[in-house]
């Protein structure tokens, strides 16, 4: 039986450690959706973090929401309240009690919509449709198309506005309905025409505001893929300023209303004229500046002597210009005569070093060096082939082969190129084999014995 010391005994800190690890890695535990009544509300007067108990008829847990969380949210919890939270379990290690760290907290009735909002952003998030590269909105679109509902209050101020602002420009609507079943799948397939058409500059989709059941089309992800996918800019805008939206993120731009929408995307013609305004005073400013600047130029060069006598300048010009001429004729004159003096030195020591004459010496001095070193050459030849001979016959007389023509062998054990020297490298019975100068014996040891030396 083991004794306790030969366990693993634990602290409790090391325990509560080991269970904190195991719930923040527990993908569950860091994504849920927890449904209860509040209980035991406080918050704290420095730093306002909520502490509570989310509680049902069966159970509880104590919960937290600190204040980079809570400063977000629309309603003043109070106990009693049952509400929808969004969170991560995990251990206070210092009490070992779990507890709940709420991100987000929704009143109870609207839990399904939020749910389906948080995982749907969740989902567009991770694939990127949030982060992608905005478009820009063009600074003065000559035709504006409109998605909305016809006989809404959101195109009559669309409408309005835009007249009102810049009546230059074009407003293109397509209707559509914005509430009900089919109203995302009529938005998504009105962004998709208005791309195929492209005539718009820029588009704007939206509606006013409304509950979230109402302005759930603009939730939908076939509204969200649409966006995605247009190459016409867009802008959200959906409901009221507190409303958002999954297209409000994934558009280029996100107005707080409709009319807000209008104000974006056309500049207002009293803006116009003063910046028109400004534009032209600067211009009138710069080009008065600088008719003066070079007027006072002009005068500057009109008082110097090149204009007030210009034939004096043009005198001096052409004195020099005669002078040029004359000094390079001079130059040409000495130039021709240098290189006929060096054409004929070039001549003379041509024709002493004529080739014909460089080739004899050479074939001359060949000749000598041939008869010189011809003869060396022989008698080193006779001298190796002598040596060449003397070396054949000491290697002859050392050749194990001619030995053996005097009646000596040389043996070997059968199978093996091993040199047998003594008797003591055999026993009886071994098979040796012996070499002469003409074959070889092959022979099996019948006794061995030394030899004394007479």
């Amino acid at each position: 039986m083991s004794s306790t010391s030969e366990k693993e005994i634990w602290s409790v800190h090391k325990l509560n450690t080991y269970l904190l690890n195991q719930m923040n890695q527990d993908e569950i535990l860091q994504k849920l959706w927890i449904e209860g009544e509040i209980s035991n509300f406080s918050q704290h007067r420095a730093s306002k973090h909520m502490y509570f108990t989310l509680k049902d008829e069966h159970a509880k847990i104590k919960a937290a929401m600190f204040a980079g969380q809570n400063r977000r949210l629309r309603f003043k919890p109070q106990n009693g309240d049952r509400v929808l939270i969004r969170g991560n379990v995990s251990l206070y290690d210092r009490e070992g009690q779990l507890q709940l760290y709420v991100q987000d907290m929704r009143q109870s009735g609207m839990g399904d919509l939020h749910i389906a909002f948080e995982r749907l952003k969740e989902q567009l998030l991770q694939e990127g449709l949030f982060s992608r590269s905005k478009k820009q909105l063009p600074d003065l679109p000559r035709t504006v198309g409109v998605i909305t509902s016809a006989h809404g209050a959101a195109v009559r101020d669309i409408v309005t506005t835009m007249k009102r602002r810049y009546p230059l420009t074009h407003v293109l609507i397509y209707p559509v309905a914005v509430q009900g079943i089919n109203a995302a799948t009529e938005i998504a397939r009105a962004i998709d025409e208005m791309n195929r058409l492209d005539e718009c500059d820029v588009l704007i989709i939206g509606r006013g505001g409304g509950s979230i059941e109402e302005l759930w089309a603009f939730n939908e992800e076939v509204v969200a893929r649409s966006i995605d996918r247009s190459s016409i800019p867009i802008i959200s805008a959906v409901g009221h300023e507190t409303d958002t939206t999954i297209s409000d993120f994934v558009a280029d731009c996100r107005a707080a209303t409709p009319t807000a929408a209008a104000e974006l995307v056309v500049p207002h013609q009293i803006d116009m004229r003063e910046r028109l305004d400004r534009i032209q005073t600067s211009m009138r400013r710069t080009i008065q500046n600088g008719l003066l600047q070079r007027q006072k130029r002009l005068q500057t060069n009109m008082g110097r002597p090149v204009f007030q006598q210009p034939n004096a300048r043009l005198y001096q010009y052409a004195q020099r210009l005669d002078d040029l001429y004359m000094r390079l004729g001079q130059a040409y004159k000495g130039l021709v005569k240098d290189h006929r003096s060096r054409h004929q030195l070039y001549a003379y020591r041509l024709q002493a070093e004529h080739p014909m004459k460089r080739l004899k010496l050479i074939r001359e001095k060949l000749d000598r060096f041939k008869q010189t070193n011809l003869g060396m050459m022989q008698q080193h030849i006779e001298r190796d082939r002598n040596h060449l001979t003397r070396l054949i016959s000491n290697l002859d007389a050392l050749s194990p082969l001619r030995v053996m023509q005097r009646g000596y062998a040389i043996v070997h054990r059968h199978g093996s190129t091993k040199l047998i020297k003594s008797y003591q490298d055999v026993k009886p019975g071994d098979l040796i084999r012996v070499r002469l100068a003409e074959g070889q014996l092959k022979c099996q040891i019948w006794k061995t014995e030394e030899v004394q030396d007479e």
